[in-house]
């Protein structure tokens, strides 16, 4: 068969030029990273190059391989998570990481966010077989079995801690559960639940301080007061990252050419990078390109497809649009700072493989025989 009618270009051309981005950005970054740190820009191609050998052997194994053995895979990065509690090596004093000498690091927690995928997908999959008109009562206990199976890696990922994942895992968890039709009363329900929770927890940070940590303890309020401070604008990496991106005008101080020093500038910074060398035409370009590959998965979404693939679709692509608007965001000052990677754009063998693993499934699920668009 024609490779032009397994693969769908429209989805494979931005991956591509997300990598041509992200080598030639990682390589600006590096202007004023330690030497120590390696040559980041031939790490990133190489784990481009693992991503691409990965993706070749999703598309040998199918999606159905991947939902036959997703609670296999969720549990052995569950396993994974509580090791690092007490194995892991703290980098910023947060243990994510395994390190492994001469190799790199392995973050569990991004492989964490495809397994609540697929895990749910097959949930909700088989609750909508089971249950054709389901009951109150049912609905009511399949939430609760769902939430169970989020809530365990959210509370060891939480532990790390890595608040800005754990927000991610209910993000991918709420539009998943959207995408598969239960009542909107469940919804309000949560909503009310959580303004409720939300608001007497910011109540005690803003005026009840001392209470709030004695219930919940001085870790979760530095935590806090780490995110919140972006509201004035104040710490060095943001101050330096909005100096960057203001001083760039239209076209960019050139490749190269990143004008002043700021934390996290390969990885969580890296778009401010890209729009110092860049310029207003250059970001406006990246997130175009962005746009048209989230459009594009859009379609595939709405396309003649099996349900179980819509619900992952709905899972992946509100990981990746809320990556994409959180990272951005909190690079100019419009979000708070979470820690919250650009995706296939920002370094990192863990993240970029993780999403790679993604492109897998997109591409299974794009060379479906009876998709077609509607």
């Amino acid at each position: 068969m024609n490779i032009k009618k397994k693969i769908d270009f429209r989805l494979l051309i931005p991956i591509i030029l997300f990598a041509g981005i992200s080598i030639a950005t990682i390589t600006s970054a590096l202007t004023y990273l330690s030497p120590s740190v390696g040559n980041l820009a031939l790490k990133q191609a190489i784990w481009y190059l693992i991503g691409a050998g990965l993706v070749a052997l999703l598309l040998y194994l199918k999606n159905d391989y991947l939902y036959q053995n997703a609670f296999l895979f969720y549990g052995i990065l569950n396993i994974l998570l509580l090791l690092l509690l007490f194995f892991g090596t703290p980098i910023n004093n947060s243990k994510c990481w395994f390190v492994i000498p001469k190799i790199g690091s392995f973050q569990p927690s991004e492989f964490m966010k495809i397994a609540l995928i697929l895990v749910l997908a097959v949930m909700i999959q088989k609750f909508r077989v089971e249950k054709i008109n389901p009951t109150c009562k049912e609905e009511f206990f399949f939430l609760m079995k769902t939430f169970l199976v989020v809530l365990i890696p959210s509370i060891l990922t939480f532990l790390e801690p890595d608040t800005g994942v754990v927000i991610l895992y209910f993000v991918i968890y709420f539009f998943m559960l959207f995408a598969s039709g239960i009542r909107i009363r469940w919804f309000l329900l949560v909503g009310v639940f959580i303004s409720i929770l939300m608001g007497t927890i910011f109540g005690l940070y803003f005026f009840k301080q001392d209470l709030f940590i004695e219930l919940f303890g001085t870790k979760l309020f530095y935590r806090l007061e780490r995110i919140l401070s972006w509201k004035d604008g104040s710490g060095l990496q943001l101050e330096n990252a909005l100096a960057a991106i203001g001083s760039a005008g239209f076209f960019g101080h050139g490749f190269n050419e990143t004008p002043i020093y700021f934390p996290e500038s390969g990885t969580d910074f890296i778009f401010a990078v890209f729009a110092s060398n860049f310029g207003l035409l250059g970001s406006i370009l990246l997130i175009l390109l962005i746009c048209v590959f989230d459009y594009n998965l859009i379609q595939l979404a709405i396309k003649k497809i099996k349900p179980i693939h819509k619900f992952a679709l709905a899972g992946i692509i509100s990981m990746l649009v809320f990556q994409q608007v959180q990272n951005i965001g909190m690079t100019i000052g419009l979000f708070p700072i979470t820690g919250i990677t650009l995706p296939f754009i920002s370094y990192g063998g863990s993240s970029l493989l993780s999403y790679m693993f993604i492109v897998g499934i997109i591409l299974n699920i794009s060379k479906e025989p009876n998709s077609h668009y509607l």
